[in-house]
């Protein structure tokens, strides 16, 4: 059966002051109809039952997200007592889901991206659960047709074209995969044509990815085959705590995707964001005629380029402002310069290194 592995983990600091350690970008309200996390959840809906759905998280994290996905078993959320990077995180889920479906096929994906129609989305995940049928050892990917020259992401290079079926999204083999290039670079890869946006969107039996494991991460495997097999016992939380603190952090695509021989990509046949910064929620909400995309309540005097956003209870005025980011929250404010957004993690990394826990 068809498994949902949902990753929601992140710490979203580049949209401080709202995103903070105990409130991350994933659970809140950035685009769509509810919170990242419950669009998530919903798309997949009349496809992976809340069953079959694991969401993973971080350990203080666990109750917020109960809270936001009722409909969920409590036994659905994990809560990672420290953060490790995507394969340890993959390799404890799929572990997991072996224990319940030994047939499992797992469809892996952020909790943080904007995806448009849902219909698309559960119709790429069903294609690609088709091309892991049809060569069970294969892994597949999702990547995004470039529209710009962006070196904010990893790039995937388009092999020899799969067979596909009628309505079905193009699928080739994976050539090769390329980290996050100068934009220069970048550049290269959009003239040429044949070069995708790395999704982070994934498809896969759960067997398989644990033989990958095996084969590229021993000593990781190992922990967590040794945290699963405490999972129903009493020693759960200090076995989990211990053994995944002691795992070294590494992402998937590294550990497993570039060194797998049969891996394929579905170029994605829906809308897709990762929401990244702030001007990603521009681009999702839009502007209004001075080119102004507010959230909450906002007077903007001679004030045009701004991103605004702030509550319904707190009034923010600009006057003569241009290409500015406010952001307010009910205990910090942020100002800058839209050209500095990619800057605002940085202001976390301080924040956290004064002592000062205004970015929790």
């Amino acid at each position: 059966m068809l498994h949902a592995i949902v990753m929601a983990g992140g710490s979203g600091t580049r949209f401080w002051p709202s995103s903070r350690a105990a409130l991350p970008k994933q659970l809140l309200p950035l685009a769509g109809s509810g919170t990242l996390l419950q669009d998530t959840v919903g798309r997949l809906e009349g496809l992976i039952p809340p069953e079959r759905t694991l969401v993973v998280t971080n350990v203080r994290l666990t109750e917020t997200v109960h809270q936001q996905l009722p409909n969920l078993p409590r036994e659905a959320v994990v809560g990672e007592p420290c953060k490790r990077d995507t394969a340890p995180c993959i390799g404890l889920a799929a572990l997991l889901v072996l224990q319940h479906d030994a047939e499992a096929t797992m469809a892996v994906m952020p909790s943080d991206h904007v995806i448009e129609p849902a219909a698309g989305f559960r119709a790429a995940l069903t294609q690609a659960a088709g091309l892991v049928e049809t060569s069970p050892g294969r892994l597949v990917t999702f990547g995004i047709r470039p529209t710009s020259p962006s070196p904010s992401y990893g790039y995937i290079q388009q092999g020899e074209p799969l067979p596909t079926g009628d309505g079905e999204a193009p699928a080739h083999r994976v050539a090769q995969f390329r980290e996050k290039p100068p934009v220069e670079v970048a550049r290269e890869y959009v003239a040429a044509g044949n070069f995708l946006w790395n999704a982070g969107i994934f498809v896969w039996r759960a067997s398989t990815i644990i033989e990958a494991l095996a084969k590229h991460q021993p000593e990781c495997l190992f922990r967590l085959e040794t945290i699963a097999a405490a999972w129903a016992t009493p020693d759960r939380d200090r076995v989990f705590a211990e053994e995944f603190a002691a795992i070294k952090g590494v992402s998937i695509d590294y550990a497993v995707l570039e060194h797998a021989e049969d891996v394929a990509v579905i170029e994605a046949p829906f809308g897709w964001d990762d929401l990244g910064g702030w001007s990603a929620v521009a681009r999702q909400r839009g502007g209004d005629a001075n080119g102004n995309t507010v959230v909450g309540r906002h007077l903007g005097l001679a004030s045009s380029g701004l991103i605004v956003h702030t509550s319904e209870e707190h009034l923010v005025v600009t006057l003569g402002l241009e290409d500015m980011l406010v952001v307010h929250t009910e205990d910090a404010t942020l100002v800058a310069h839209r050209s500095h957004e990619e800057q605002v993690r940085k202001v976390v990394t301080e924040l956290e290194s004064r002592g000062w826990h205004d970015y929790l």
